[in-house]
């Protein structure tokens, strides 16, 4: 659930792996930060995380889907998340293999 102090936009359209969200003009998401729509509606359950590419102009920004944007729709919430996506590194990720929003997939 969304708290106060989010920067919350609204998806105005869904072409093929990109989409276009609407902000306020003065809370534009920066260039190539992660934003993340996480929703679900008659049995699809998304949880997405695109990042900003381009700013239209009118606070609209285009953004690039980095998974499936299967059941995206118009009109749902999408949260800035302030800051560019990123992954973890250290000792543990040694060895380890991550997908590209530095989650596990290698079931260790």
């Amino acid at each position: 659930m969304a708290t106060a102090t989010e920067n919350i936009g609204k998806v105005t359209q869904v072409i093929g792996s990109t989409f276009d969200v609407q902000y306020e003009e003065d809370k534009l998401p920066a260039i190539y930060n992660a934003v993340r729509l996480v929703s679900s509606h008659k049995g699809v359950d998304i949880d997405l995380t695109g990042e900003v590419q381009q700013h239209l102009g009118g606070g609209r920004v285009r953004c690039v889907a980095l998974g499936s944007t299967d059941g995206l729709m118009r009109g749902q919430d999408c949260v800035d998340t302030g800051a560019p996506v990123s992954v973890p590194v250290g000792e543990d990720t040694l060895g380890r293999v991550f997908n590209l929003l530095g989650k596990p997939i290698d079931g260790r």
